[in-house]
């Protein structure tokens, strides 16, 4: 299999080895969304442009999150541009590669949230496998130009995503980081879930509102009154 054709083939087959996002996506229409985003892939990919993340993780977030166990959404807005950034999770890199600003101030959060030292590996797969839907609204980025893949339909997708995800499960938690993220709030029926927002950890705007929003202890006191079993933050 040549290398272009990797990213097609990943594409095509989402969600058929993911049991748990069958139903979600014959209801909600995500195999003819992911049709025009594939031609427009495809377009991209013949004019050798590098697409980031790698084609084997566009969809590791649902990989890692099944939809039974989807608990808590933090929403990002596309992924990384850099080399060896993005890994299919928001805000998450790669372990060994050097944290990003926004990244680096959510760890700054949760240490002071959670009483926690800063962690010294940005990758967040441990928060995914418990439950932590890291759900970018955009699953493809161009190499050094973000939002470069804003039109081809990847938030029709997770905006379907998020929809179902209120619809059909109950006492969620989602973190909406950003006036970006906050624009989702109507996909989201906040009598049944709880909605946690603030500004976004970005060094533009950290000192708005993200820093002191206590986003990790606030999660786990609703899990617990709900009584569903609490995350362990812990990195």
């Amino acid at each position: 299999m040549d290398k272009k054709n990797k990213i097609f083939v990943n594409i095509s087959s989402m969600v058929e080895p993911l049991e748990s996002w069958k139903k979600v996506a014959a209801e909600y229409g995500l195999r003819e969304i992911l049709k025009t985003i594939k031609k427009k892939l495809s377009e991209v990919s013949l004019k050798k442009k590098q697409i980031y993340p790698s084609s084997k993780d566009i969809f590791k977030a649902f990989e890692l999150t099944s939809f039974e166990d989807v608990k808590i959404i933090i929403l990002g807005q596309d992924p990384y541009h850099g080399p060896n950034q993005a890994n299919g999770l928001a805000f998450s890199v790669n372990s060994k590669v050097r944290f990003p600003p926004s990244l680096l101030n959510i760890f700054k959060e949760y240490s002071t949230d959670l009483n926690l030292p800063i962690p010294t590996d940005g990758n967040l797969s441990a928060w995914g496998e418990q439950g932590v839907l890291l759900l970018n609204s955009i699953l493809t980025v161009e190499s050094g130009l973000p939002g470069s893949h804003k039109d081809f339909g990847w938030e029709e997708f997770t905006n379907q995503i998020i929809k179902a995800l209120s619809d059909k499960k109950s006492n969620l938690v989602f973190i909406l980081w950003g006036a970006y993220a906050q624009s989702k709030e109507i996909l989201i029926d906040s009598s049944k879930h709880l909605i946690i927002a603030s500004s976004h950890p970005s060094p533009l705007s950290a000192h708005r509102g993200f820093f002191g929003s206590k986003p990790f202890s606030k999660t786990n006191d609703y899990l617990k009154k709900n009584k569903n079993e609490e995350i362990d933050w812990e990195i």
